[in-house]
Protein backbone atom coordinates (compact mmCIF):
# COMPACT_ATOMS: atom_id res chain seq x y z
CA UNK A 1 0.00 0.00 0.00
CA UNK A 2 1.61 3.23 -1.17
CA UNK A 3 -1.33 5.64 -0.90
CA UNK A 4 -4.14 5.98 1.63
CA UNK A 5 -6.24 8.74 0.12
CA UNK A 6 -9.85 7.50 0.02
CA UNK A 7 -11.63 4.47 1.46
CA UNK A 8 -13.19 3.99 -1.97
CA UNK A 9 -9.75 3.09 -3.35
CA UNK A 10 -9.96 -0.23 -1.47
CA UNK A 11 -12.28 -3.21 -1.39
CA UNK A 12 -14.19 -4.06 1.77
CA UNK A 13 -11.98 -7.12 2.18
CA UNK A 14 -8.86 -4.94 2.09
CA UNK A 15 -10.31 -2.63 4.76
CA UNK A 16 -11.23 -5.61 6.94
CA UNK A 17 -7.68 -6.92 6.53
CA UNK A 18 -6.28 -3.53 7.57
CA UNK A 19 -8.50 -3.58 10.66
CA UNK A 20 -7.23 -7.08 11.45
CA UNK A 21 -3.67 -5.72 11.26
CA UNK A 22 -4.75 -2.95 13.64
CA UNK A 23 -5.92 -5.52 16.16
CA UNK A 24 -2.72 -7.57 15.82
CA UNK A 25 -0.62 -4.51 16.56
CA UNK A 26 -2.79 -3.71 19.59
CA UNK A 27 -2.42 -7.23 20.95
CA UNK A 28 1.22 -7.73 19.91
CA UNK A 29 2.97 -4.33 19.78
CA UNK A 30 6.07 -3.94 17.61
CA UNK A 31 7.72 -0.87 19.17
CA UNK A 32 10.83 -1.01 16.96
CA UNK A 33 9.22 -2.04 13.68
CA UNK A 34 9.65 1.38 12.02
CA UNK A 35 12.91 2.39 13.68
CA UNK A 36 14.82 4.75 11.44
CA UNK A 37 11.74 5.71 9.42
CA UNK A 38 10.51 9.33 9.22
CA UNK A 39 6.95 10.58 8.87
CA UNK A 40 6.49 14.06 7.41
CA UNK A 41 3.29 15.95 8.25
CA UNK A 42 2.14 18.97 6.24
CA UNK A 43 -0.83 20.77 7.82
CA UNK A 44 -2.51 23.62 5.97
CA UNK A 45 -5.39 23.51 8.48
CA UNK A 46 -5.79 23.13 12.25
CA UNK A 47 -5.71 19.77 13.98
CA UNK A 48 -5.77 18.15 17.39
CA UNK A 49 -6.47 14.40 17.00
CA UNK A 50 -4.95 13.99 13.54
CA UNK A 51 -1.66 15.66 14.42
CA UNK A 52 -1.25 14.11 17.86
CA UNK A 53 -2.32 10.61 16.82
CA UNK A 54 -0.07 10.50 13.75
CA UNK A 55 2.97 11.58 15.76
CA UNK A 56 2.14 9.27 18.67
CA UNK A 57 1.49 6.33 16.35
CA UNK A 58 4.78 6.76 14.52
CA UNK A 59 6.62 7.03 17.85
CA UNK A 60 4.95 3.86 19.17
CA UNK A 61 6.28 2.02 16.12
CA UNK A 62 9.80 3.33 16.73
CA UNK A 63 9.85 6.02 14.04
CA UNK A 64 10.13 9.79 14.18
CA UNK A 65 8.18 12.64 12.61
CA UNK A 66 8.33 16.31 11.70
CA UNK A 67 5.47 18.79 11.33
CA UNK A 68 5.20 21.71 8.92
CA UNK A 69 2.41 24.25 9.31
CA UNK A 70 2.87 26.79 6.49
CA UNK A 71 2.97 30.35 7.75
CA UNK A 72 3.63 29.30 11.36
CA UNK A 73 7.37 29.09 11.79
CA UNK A 74 7.84 28.32 8.10
CA UNK A 75 7.20 30.19 4.87
CA UNK A 76 3.59 30.51 3.79
CA UNK A 77 2.78 28.19 0.88
CA UNK A 78 0.79 28.97 -2.24
CA UNK A 79 -1.39 26.13 -3.60
CA UNK A 80 -2.95 27.80 -6.67
CA UNK A 81 -1.52 27.13 -10.10
CA UNK A 82 -0.60 29.95 -12.44
CA UNK A 83 -0.83 32.58 -9.73
CA UNK A 84 1.42 35.66 -9.59
CA UNK A 85 3.00 35.28 -6.16
CA UNK A 86 3.01 38.88 -4.98
CA UNK A 87 1.10 38.19 -1.76
CA UNK A 88 2.09 36.78 1.62
CA UNK A 89 3.06 33.25 0.46
CA UNK A 90 6.80 32.99 -0.21
CA UNK A 91 6.89 29.41 -1.47
CA UNK A 92 4.78 27.35 -3.85
CA UNK A 93 3.76 23.77 -3.15
CA UNK A 94 5.38 22.77 -6.44
CA UNK A 95 8.75 23.43 -4.81
CA UNK A 96 7.90 22.87 -1.14
CA UNK A 97 6.08 19.53 -1.31
CA UNK A 98 8.78 17.61 -3.24
CA UNK A 99 11.40 18.94 -0.83
CA UNK A 100 9.43 17.71 2.19
CA UNK A 101 8.81 14.34 0.55
CA UNK A 102 12.56 13.95 -0.01
CA UNK A 103 13.14 14.33 3.74
CA UNK A 104 10.83 11.51 4.85
CA UNK A 105 9.70 7.95 4.13
CA UNK A 106 5.97 8.72 4.20
CA UNK A 107 4.17 12.06 3.91
CA UNK A 108 0.77 13.07 5.28
CA UNK A 109 -1.03 16.15 3.97
CA UNK A 110 -4.04 17.97 5.43
CA UNK A 111 -5.69 20.51 3.13
CA UNK A 112 -9.36 21.35 3.61
CA UNK A 113 -11.82 22.39 0.95
CA UNK A 114 -11.51 25.92 -0.35
CA UNK A 115 -15.25 26.25 0.26
CA UNK A 116 -15.86 28.54 -2.71
CA UNK A 117 -16.18 26.36 -5.80
CA UNK A 118 -18.12 23.14 -5.27
CA UNK A 119 -17.03 21.54 -8.54
CA UNK A 120 -13.35 22.19 -7.78
CA UNK A 121 -13.70 20.81 -4.27
CA UNK A 122 -15.57 17.72 -5.47
CA UNK A 123 -12.71 17.16 -7.93
CA UNK A 124 -10.16 17.43 -5.09
CA UNK A 125 -8.27 19.97 -7.20
CA UNK A 126 -5.89 21.24 -4.51
CA UNK A 127 -5.06 17.91 -2.90
CA UNK A 128 -4.69 16.10 -6.21
CA UNK A 129 -2.24 18.72 -7.48
CA UNK A 130 -0.06 18.19 -4.41
CA UNK A 131 -0.39 14.40 -4.53
CA UNK A 132 1.11 14.42 -8.03
CA UNK A 133 4.25 15.97 -6.57
CA UNK A 134 4.86 13.17 -4.05
CA UNK A 135 6.92 10.11 -4.97
CA UNK A 136 6.73 8.56 -1.49
CA UNK A 137 3.88 6.81 0.36
CA UNK A 138 1.16 9.41 0.93
CA UNK A 139 -1.62 9.69 3.53
CA UNK A 140 -4.64 11.95 3.23
CA UNK A 141 -5.08 13.65 6.61
CA UNK A 142 -8.31 15.29 5.35
CA UNK A 143 -8.86 16.83 1.98
CA UNK A 144 -11.83 18.62 0.45
CA UNK A 145 -14.02 15.52 0.26
CA UNK A 146 -12.24 12.70 2.06
CA UNK A 147 -11.00 11.86 5.54
CA UNK A 148 -10.05 8.18 5.28
CA UNK A 149 -8.23 7.97 8.62
CA UNK A 150 -11.38 9.12 10.43
CA UNK A 151 -13.51 6.68 8.44
CA UNK A 152 -11.21 3.78 9.26
CA UNK A 153 -11.37 4.65 12.97
CA UNK A 154 -15.16 4.93 12.73
CA UNK A 155 -15.39 1.48 11.13
CA UNK A 156 -13.26 -0.02 13.92
CA UNK A 157 -15.40 1.74 16.53
CA UNK A 158 -18.58 0.23 15.09
CA UNK A 159 -16.90 -3.19 15.23
CA UNK A 160 -15.72 -2.59 18.80
CA UNK A 161 -19.23 -1.88 20.11
CA UNK A 162 -20.69 -4.70 18.00
CA UNK A 163 -22.99 -2.67 15.79
CA UNK A 164 -24.07 -5.17 13.10
CA UNK A 165 -22.66 -4.61 9.64
CA UNK A 166 -26.24 -4.48 8.41
CA UNK A 167 -27.37 -2.15 11.22
CA UNK A 168 -29.25 1.14 10.85
CA UNK A 169 -26.89 4.10 10.58
CA UNK A 170 -28.17 7.70 10.56
CA UNK A 171 -25.81 10.44 9.41
CA UNK A 172 -27.46 13.55 10.80
CA UNK A 173 -26.74 17.18 10.06
CA UNK A 174 -26.42 19.22 13.24
CA UNK A 175 -26.20 22.93 13.85
CA UNK A 176 -23.05 25.03 13.77
CA UNK A 177 -22.73 28.80 13.55
CA UNK A 178 -20.96 28.59 10.19
CA UNK A 179 -20.58 26.33 7.18
CA UNK A 180 -18.15 23.46 7.65
CA UNK A 181 -16.51 21.23 4.98
CA UNK A 182 -18.06 18.10 3.50
CA UNK A 183 -15.13 15.70 3.94
CA UNK A 184 -16.27 13.98 7.13
CA UNK A 185 -19.96 13.55 6.27
CA UNK A 186 -19.06 12.35 2.77
CA UNK A 187 -16.57 9.83 4.12
CA UNK A 188 -18.74 8.64 7.03
CA UNK A 189 -21.58 8.07 4.57
CA UNK A 190 -19.36 6.06 2.24
CA UNK A 191 -17.84 4.08 5.13
CA UNK A 192 -21.24 3.00 6.41
CA UNK A 193 -22.44 2.10 2.91
CA UNK A 194 -19.25 0.14 2.26
CA UNK A 195 -19.73 -1.69 5.56
CA UNK A 196 -23.11 -2.84 4.26
CA UNK A 197 -25.32 -0.78 6.57
CA UNK A 198 -28.82 0.60 6.12
CA UNK A 199 -27.88 4.28 5.88
CA UNK A 200 -30.09 7.35 6.15
CA UNK A 201 -28.80 10.88 5.60
CA UNK A 202 -30.93 13.13 7.79
CA UNK A 203 -30.69 16.82 6.94
CA UNK A 204 -32.88 19.91 6.75
CA UNK A 205 -33.96 21.32 3.41
CA UNK A 206 -31.07 23.09 1.68
CA UNK A 207 -28.41 20.86 3.20
CA UNK A 208 -28.61 17.82 0.94
CA UNK A 209 -25.21 16.34 0.18
CA UNK A 210 -24.08 16.85 -3.44
CA UNK A 211 -25.30 14.28 -5.94
CA UNK A 212 -21.80 12.87 -6.68
CA UNK A 213 -21.31 12.09 -2.98
CA UNK A 214 -24.68 10.36 -2.73
CA UNK A 215 -24.11 8.39 -5.92
CA UNK A 216 -20.70 7.23 -4.75
CA UNK A 217 -22.25 5.94 -1.52
CA UNK A 218 -25.11 4.26 -3.37
CA UNK A 219 -22.63 2.41 -5.58
CA UNK A 220 -20.80 1.16 -2.49
CA UNK A 221 -24.09 0.09 -0.90
CA UNK A 222 -25.10 -1.78 -4.06
CA UNK A 223 -21.75 -3.58 -4.11
CA UNK A 224 -21.73 -4.57 -0.46
CA UNK A 225 -25.40 -5.18 0.33
CA UNK A 226 -26.29 -1.91 2.05
CA UNK A 227 -28.80 0.84 1.31
CA UNK A 228 -28.64 4.63 1.19
CA UNK A 229 -31.50 7.14 1.39
CA UNK A 230 -31.98 10.72 2.55
CA UNK A 231 -34.76 12.61 4.27
CA UNK A 232 -35.60 15.77 6.20
CA UNK A 233 -38.08 13.85 8.42
CA UNK A 234 -36.31 13.41 11.74
CA UNK A 235 -38.92 11.15 13.32
CA UNK A 236 -38.88 8.74 10.39
CA UNK A 237 -35.10 8.70 10.09
CA UNK A 238 -34.40 7.98 13.76
CA UNK A 239 -36.86 5.16 14.25
CA UNK A 240 -34.94 1.98 14.99
CA UNK A 241 -31.55 3.62 14.45
CA UNK A 242 -28.56 1.87 16.01
CA UNK A 243 -26.12 4.74 15.37
CA UNK A 244 -26.58 8.49 15.12
CA UNK A 245 -23.49 10.00 13.53
CA UNK A 246 -23.82 13.74 14.16
CA UNK A 247 -21.93 16.09 11.85
CA UNK A 248 -22.08 19.72 10.77
CA UNK A 249 -21.73 20.83 7.15
CA UNK A 250 -22.47 23.78 4.91
CA UNK A 251 -25.48 24.32 2.67
CA UNK A 252 -24.66 22.94 -0.75
CA UNK A 253 -27.32 24.82 -2.72
CA UNK A 254 -25.53 28.09 -1.97
CA UNK A 255 -22.00 26.71 -1.62
CA UNK A 256 -19.49 29.46 -0.97
CA UNK A 257 -22.15 32.08 -0.15
CA UNK A 258 -21.70 32.64 3.59
CA UNK A 259 -24.59 35.09 3.85
CA UNK A 260 -27.09 32.78 2.17
CA UNK A 261 -25.84 29.83 4.21
CA UNK A 262 -26.29 31.79 7.44
CA UNK A 263 -29.83 32.65 6.41
CA UNK A 264 -30.68 28.99 5.88
CA UNK A 265 -29.25 27.82 9.20
CA UNK A 266 -30.60 30.69 11.31
CA UNK A 267 -33.83 28.86 12.19
CA UNK A 268 -32.29 25.40 12.62
CA UNK A 269 -30.79 25.60 16.11
CA UNK A 270 -33.09 22.78 17.23
CA UNK A 271 -30.90 20.42 15.20
CA UNK A 272 -28.88 19.66 18.34
CA UNK A 273 -28.83 16.02 19.43
CA UNK A 274 -30.34 15.63 22.90
CA UNK A 275 -31.96 12.74 24.75
CA UNK A 276 -35.28 13.22 22.96
CA UNK A 277 -33.66 12.14 19.68
CA UNK A 278 -33.37 8.60 21.09
CA UNK A 279 -37.05 8.15 21.94
CA UNK A 280 -37.70 5.80 19.00
CA UNK A 281 -34.19 4.57 18.20
CA UNK A 282 -32.99 1.07 19.04
CA UNK A 283 -32.48 0.78 22.83
CA UNK A 284 -28.67 0.67 22.58
CA UNK A 285 -28.35 3.40 19.93
CA UNK A 286 -24.92 5.06 19.99
CA UNK A 287 -23.84 8.63 19.33
CA UNK A 288 -20.78 9.22 17.13
CA UNK A 289 -19.01 12.44 16.13
CA UNK A 290 -15.53 12.95 14.70
CA UNK A 291 -14.70 15.83 17.12
CA UNK A 292 -14.26 18.64 17.80
CA UNK A 293 -17.91 19.10 18.76
CA UNK A 294 -19.62 22.21 20.11
CA UNK A 295 -21.51 21.23 23.25
CA UNK A 296 -25.16 22.25 23.44
CA UNK A 297 -24.90 23.51 19.87
CA UNK A 298 -24.40 20.30 17.90
CA UNK A 299 -24.79 17.75 20.71
CA UNK A 300 -26.13 18.29 24.23
CA UNK A 301 -24.12 17.66 27.39
CA UNK A 302 -26.57 14.96 28.44
CA UNK A 303 -25.71 12.88 25.38
CA UNK A 304 -21.96 13.53 25.23
CA UNK A 305 -21.59 12.73 28.93
CA UNK A 306 -23.99 9.80 28.84
CA UNK A 307 -23.53 6.09 28.06
CA UNK A 308 -24.60 6.43 24.42
CA UNK A 309 -21.59 8.50 23.41
CA UNK A 310 -18.63 6.67 21.87
CA UNK A 311 -16.80 9.76 20.66
CA UNK A 312 -13.80 9.10 22.91
CA UNK A 313 -13.47 5.57 21.57
CA UNK A 314 -13.54 6.96 18.03
CA UNK A 315 -10.79 9.41 18.92
CA UNK A 316 -8.61 6.71 20.48
CA UNK A 317 -9.10 4.49 17.46
CA UNK A 318 -7.55 7.17 15.26
CA UNK A 319 -4.23 6.27 16.88
CA UNK A 320 -4.40 2.52 16.40
CA UNK A 321 -5.75 2.42 12.85
CA UNK A 322 -3.19 4.95 11.67
CA UNK A 323 -0.45 2.80 13.17
CA UNK A 324 -1.70 -0.02 10.94
CA UNK A 325 -1.68 2.26 7.89
CA UNK A 326 1.90 3.35 8.61
CA UNK A 327 3.02 -0.22 9.27
CA UNK A 328 1.44 -1.53 6.07
CA UNK A 329 3.00 1.26 4.01
CA UNK A 330 6.51 0.98 5.41
CA UNK A 331 6.87 -2.64 6.49
CA UNK A 332 4.09 -4.76 5.02
CA UNK A 333 2.56 -7.58 7.07
CA UNK A 334 3.63 -8.68 10.56
CA UNK A 335 5.96 -11.64 10.60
Amino acid sequence: MKRFLDLADFTREEIIDLLALTQRLVERPEPRSLAGKILGLLFFNPSLRTLASMQAGMARLGGTSFVITPGQGTYGMETRLGVIMNGTAAEHVREGVPVLASYCDVLGIRAFADGKNLAADLAESTFSAMAQLVDKPLINLESAMSHPCQALADWKTLDDVQVPRTGRFVLSWVWHPRALPLAVPATALHMAAMRGMDVTVLRPEGFALPAPIMEKARRAAATYGGAVRETADRREALEGAQVIYAKEWGATGCYGDAEADAGLRASLTDWCVNDSWFATTAPGCRLMHCLPVRRNTAVADEVLDGPRSIVQREAHNRLVVQMAVLYRMLKGDPQ
